[in-house]
Parts: C-alpha cells; structure tokens; sequence
C-alpha cells in the first residue's frame, strides 16, 4: 500500500516572502482562499515571518485580519501555520514569558494551528516558552532545527602541521542535528523539522539526517527548503525516498529561485515513487491560474522575473526527454547517486524555465543574502577589494563567536563583523579594533547559548566578562500606549491583540494604529463640503538634471529613501534603503552636497547600477573665520565612515587606551570606538547625529 506525504504550502507566506518581497494584500489573498479550502492540504503556512510586519508597514492592513480570514474561508480542513523565533518571536529582542504567553494565545484563537519554533543558535532554552503556550492553548509545536555547515577552514601548511597546528573537528555532524531533534522531543515537540533556510543541504545529506532522526524520534518530520543554490528539487526528492512525513512546497508560479521547489513536480516524483498526496491537484491549478494574474501584479517587486512555463500535470503530457529524467533522478534518489539526482533535476529545472542555481550561494556555503549584504556594505565603504579578505574571515570571526549557525540574525552580525575585521587589518591594527554592539552582545551571551563554547579571554576583550551573562527580560518594559486626544481620546492600543502589536513592532504599529485610529475618527465627523477641484498641471518631461549620481551597489527594491530634493548630504551618509535577497541594506551617497533629483520612489525594484538620486556638490561660501588654534594632542579617528550615535565621553575626562569613546552607526551594526591613547580629554571634535568619513577626528586626547 502506498505510504502518504503530507505537504505543507508555502505559497502566502514564505513563497511570496523570498520571491516578492511579502507584498500579497488581503484582495489578492482572499481570491486564492475558496480554491484552498477545495485543495485540501495538510497545512498552509500563512502567518509569521515578515508578513504581520509586512502588512502594517507596506500595505496598512492588519495581521490579525489576515490570520482570522484565512481562517474563516477554510476552516478546519487544513492547519494554519506560522513561523516563529522562539522567545524572540518576529524579531531579535527577547520577549518575557507575559508577552510569549499572550502571543500563543491569540494566535490559536485566531486560527492559527501549528506555529514552527526556530532559534538562530539552535538553543533549546529559546523555545522553551512557545513550546510551552503553544502546546498550553491547543496548538500544534513544530520545532525547527536550523541547518548550517562548518566553515571551510583554509588549509595546513606542512610546517604548521609539524608545529601541531591543527583546524577544529566539525561540530555540525548528523550526529549534532540528530541530538538537537532529541532535545527537542524532549521539551514536548509535536514534529521536527529540518529548516534550510538558505537552500544549503545536498541530497545525500538529507537523505541520511531523515534516516538517523526517524530512528531516533517517534514525531513526523518535516524538511524545508529552498532552490537558491540548486539543491532545493533534488534533496527534496532524496528526502522523500528516506521517508520524511511532510515536506514544504510552493505552487507552480511562486516556486523556484529563492523560494521552495513546485508542488507540482513533487506531485510527479510522488506518483513515479508509489507514494500518495492527499492534495486535490484540480483545485491547486485553480490557484496557480490566480497566481499567474497576482504575480503579474506584483511585477515590481518580483525578485527573480523569471516565469516558469505553464504546466499542469493533470492534463499536460510529458516530453520523452523528461519523463526520463525523472525516472533517472527517482532511480537516484533510491540508490543515494548525488550526482545523478542533482543532474536530472536541475534538466526538469530548466525545461520547465525555473532559474538557474546560484553557483556563487553553493561555492560559499553562506546565505545568499549575507553575501550580497556584504557586498553592499563594502561597496557603500569603497573597499570593494576587501571583499575577499572579509570572505576569508568569516571562518574565523565565526568561531571566535562560538560557531552561531548563519541565518538571521546571526548571519548578518557576522558578516558585517567581518568586513569591520578586514578594514582594520588592512590599517595595520587589531582584528577586533572595530566591534558592533550586536557582536559584543552575541559573545556576551545575550543571544542565548552558542554551539561551541566561547573562549573566556575573547569575551573579556570583547564583552568586558569572561562568564556568559544572558539576557535578564525581567527588566524589559512594556512599549508606551498613549492616549490619542485628536482621535476622540482612545487609546493608541485598544484591546489586546493591537497591545502586542506594539510589542513586536513598537514603530511600525505605532504608525499603524495611528492612522487607523484617525481615519475611523476622521469618517465619524460629518462631511466637509467638497472644494473646488484644481486643475492638475500637465506633466513634463524631466530635464536632465547636472550632478553626480548614486547607484544601486545590487540588484533590489526600494524599502525607503531618506532624503528630500534638497536636503545636504554628506558621503557616507545613508540615503536609501534596498531590499535584496531578503535584507535590507543601507545605501550610503559616495557624494557630499545637495540632492537635486530623487529617481527612484519607494517600491521600485532597481537593477544594480541604477541610479538613485543626483547630489550636486555645494559650493563652499567664502566666510571670513576667526583663526582658530589647534588644540595639541593625540588624535581619535573613524576607523569607518558612519553616524555618530553617542559621544561617551567630555572634554576635562581622563580616560585610558582601549575606553568607549563614542558609538558608531555602520553597515546598520552600531559599533563601539575605542581611544588609541591615554590621557586628558582636550577636545571633542564631532556631535551626536553627525556624518563622519573614515578617518575624521572624533576628539583629541593629551
């Protein structure tokens, strides 16, 4: 008798979180929900992630809404699913048990079945809580193991081999990832998943992991994964012949690329394996049929614009050519032949117009989106030829912060670490001259428990303990609720589903409920008489404005410009925001001077290279100024260009080499500055909330 596969769609949550930037709206989401109920899957994953930030932010709609209305159009016959960072939530603060516990609870009442726990460090003592609430008010815990490979160590020469030199044993083995399902079991765990999130896991690797983890667990496994690399259809299909119980798809038009592989040519594999859907395959081609209409709509932040052929496999007949390949990679997949399964898969990738891997993600071994990241960064620096000492690293910076495994956030702590380590290297100075105040606080231990111990004298140096001191949530404060006097004297947050609103996203809630609140006090006054309308100035053609551009340093779409035509700017300053590869990256103006055109509006998806905005150097005024003598002593400079955040100290402090001085806003990492010297505080050269290029002085010391 044929073994079943529970499939979990992607499609509204994930699905369009890495392929359009979580754009669906209610409209487009309710014309999908009648097929879904008819479609019958085992779950649908719709909520968490980006999408309750997402729908405040971009489309002003409100998440619990969108939770409780998919909820009412299908009902009990599939779970609803949502993904969750454990005592994190939606983003990297810490929450106390009264905010995870509130959470949970809502969450279930809204119609939320089975939430997917996850810690970036694979902590257990991170989703302890969830787990707990989760389970508490009839939820389903789906516990996530992230997965992550060692670094690529550079190689021994035979001299360091013969001074006994040795890289460190690998520390995530089958053996690391069988351990924390365990754990995970053990806490209470409903299923485990194997969470890929960067699309990093081969074929043979999967295979084994599912083997070990059923011979070891008694709850279903589930495996997610995505394409970015290449490896997303065929370890997909190892996992299905090793057994897995549930894996996560997309449908047709939102497969693919950066997000997950088609349900519908896992439906093909499944049939070729004896092995049943219980999915109603007429009903997912109805939907797909809308998503062809939906993504065409969401044209400009579609990150791939790549669209697969149309297909349905309930009515389309397979090309001879095809087929074969599929009877190859299932014949692979059995026989755990790599190589083959990964060759025949990435044929049927390409006959059916899906992208191509990303060979660049597959070489490194790191998320995508923390290579371009870092690239950004170096680029906004102009030390685009430190890319590749910052590359060479990142195994190092790794390890000094206990081998945290790399996805959000950690990912990018490390990454931007690595750059800072690479520009002071080149200067000559200490490795760790430069440390963000989000690296500081992972070796000190706030983030939760590492996977490899931390050295004691590396977390005096960088953390000022040689103990792990964890984040204490006793002393978190809840976010202000003020009463709104020009809204009729309500309370920004009325109930308690708006009041943890403002928990996980004290700004961009604020500005949500602000607005509702003034809209539904707006309607209940009566109407004003309407004006007269004026008459709109026909458009011109933009004349070609003088200056000097800023470019897009890659490919992404625009998340918010920072500046107005005719604002100052400084080089280095921030000028934008660009969404790429599901991070956002500061874009800083190479120029100084006054922003004469905006060329870009927030929502467009720009190609690298295109222009931002034009800044027009200003002409410096001739102004007769009083001399000014210098003060003597030793200066304190940038080692970075970047905002002043904080000035720690005054003039008349004595302080010592190696002291705090200030706070640095760089590569979106606040970073503490160290003084060079010791002695008397002379001058203070910059304030709080200015602009700095590598090298100005910050203050003089004697």
């Amino acid at each position: 008798m044929a073994r079943e596969l529970k499939i979990r769609d992607l499609t509204l949550r994930d699905g369009q979180q890495s392929a359009f930037a979580t754009r669906l709206n209610q409209n487009q989401v309710e014309r999908v929900l009648p097929y879904y109920k008819d479609a019958a899957f085992y779950a649908m994953e719709v909520w968490g992630g980006a999408v309750p930030d997402s729908v405040m932010r971009f489309l002003g709609e409100n998440p619990w809404h969108r939770l409780e209305s998919i909820k009412k159009a299908v009902g009990d016959v599939s779970y609803l699913t949502a993904l969750s960072r454990g005592r994190n939530l939606f983003g990297y603060a810490p929450y106390g048990d009264d905010v995870i516990e509130g959470f949970s609870r809502n969450a279930i009442e809204s119609g939320l079945g089975i939430m997917r726990i996850f810690d970036a460090l694979n902590d257990v003592d991170n989703v302890k809580s969830t787990i707990k609430y989760i389970k508490k008010y009839g939820g389903i815990a789906d516990c996530a193991v992230c997965y992550t490979v060692d670094p690529k160590y550079p190689k021994l020469s035979f001299f360091d081999k013969l001074k006994g030199k040795k890289n460190p044993e690998p520390v995530f083995t089958d053996a690391y990832f069988v351990g924390k399902a365990k754990e995970l079991a053990a806490l209470g765990a409903d299923m485990i998943t194997i969470k890929d999130m960067s699309g990093l896991i081969p074929p043979k690797r999967v295979y084994n992991l599912i083997k070990q983890i059923k011979q070891n667990v008694s709850i279903p496994v589930d495996f997610h994964t995505h394409c970015t690399p290449g490896y997303g259809l065929a370890s997909v299909v190892a996992a299905i012949a090793a057994g897995v119980d549930i894996v996560d798809t997309n449908i047709w038009n939102f497969a693919g690329g950066p997000a997950a592989p088609a349900l519908e040519l896992v439906y093909i594999f499944c049939g070729k394996m004896d092995v049943k859907l219980g999915v109603n395959m007429e009903a997912v081609a109805k939907i797909n049929a809308e998503l062809l209409d939906i993504r065409k709509e969401l044209e400009a932040y579609d990150a791939v614009k790549q669209f697969p052929k149309p297909f349905n496999p309930l009515t389309d007949t397979l090309p001879a050519e095809i087929e074969a390949q599929f009877d190859r990679a299932v014949k692979a997949a059995y026989a755990v032949d790599e190589e083959t399964l990964i060759d025949a898969c990435h044929k049927i990738e390409a006959h059916f117009g899906f992208p191509k891997p990303n060979e660049l993600v597959q070489k490194a071994e790191i998320p995508g989106g923390m290579y371009t990241n870092m690239v950004a960064q170096l680029k906004g620096l102009k030390s685009e030829h430190l890319l590749e000492p910052a590359m060479k690293l990142i195994p190092s910076v790794r390890l000094d912060a206990g081998l945290p495994p790399l996805v959000t956030p950690t990912s990018q702590i490390v990454g931007s670490q690595a750059v800072s380590c690479a520009i002071a290297l080149e200067k000559g100075k200490d490795k760790y001259a430069t440390t963000s105040t989000q690296f500081v606080n992972l070796v000190k231990g706030e983030y939760g428990r590492t996977p490899v111990e931390i050295n004691p004298e590396f977390r005096l140096k960088i953390a000022g303990t040689r103990e792990a001191i964890p984040y204490d949530t006793s002393k978190n404060q809840r976010q202000p609720n003020p009463v709104l006097e020009d809204c009729g004297g309500v309370r920004l947050a009325e109930n308690e589903k708006e009041e943890l609103l403002l928990e996980l996203f004290p700004a961009v809630a604020k500005d949500y409920l602000t607005k509702v609140k003034r809209e539904r006090y707006a309607a209940t006054k009566p109407a004003e008489a309407p004006k007269a309308e004026e008459k709109k100035a026909e458009a011109q053609p933009a004349a070609e404005v003088s200056g000097k551009k800023v470019l897009a340093p890659l490919p992404g779409k625009v998340v918010e410009v920072c500046v107005k035509v005719g604002d100052t700017v400084k080089a280095g300053q921030k000028v934008a925001v660009l969404e790429a590869m599901k991070m956002e990256n500061d874009i800083p103006s190479e120029h100084s001077g006054v922003v004469k055109a905006i060329l870009v509006a927030e929502g467009d998806t720009l190609q690298e290279g295109q222009a931002i905005l034009v800044v027009e150097e200003a002409k410096a005024e001739v102004k007769p100024v009083e001399a000014k003598a210098p003060v003597a002593g030793k200066k304190v400079a940038a080692p970075l260009p970047g905002k002043v955040l904080e000035v720690c100290v005054k003039v008349g402090d004595t302080i010592k080499a190696g002291q705090k001085v200030a706070v640095l806003e760089a590569m979106k990492m606040e970073n503490d500055i160290p003084s060079d010297h010791s002695g008397v505080v002379r001058e203070i050269a910059v304030a709080e909330g200015d602009t700095l290029q590598e090298g100005q002085t910050i203050l003089i010391v004697e």
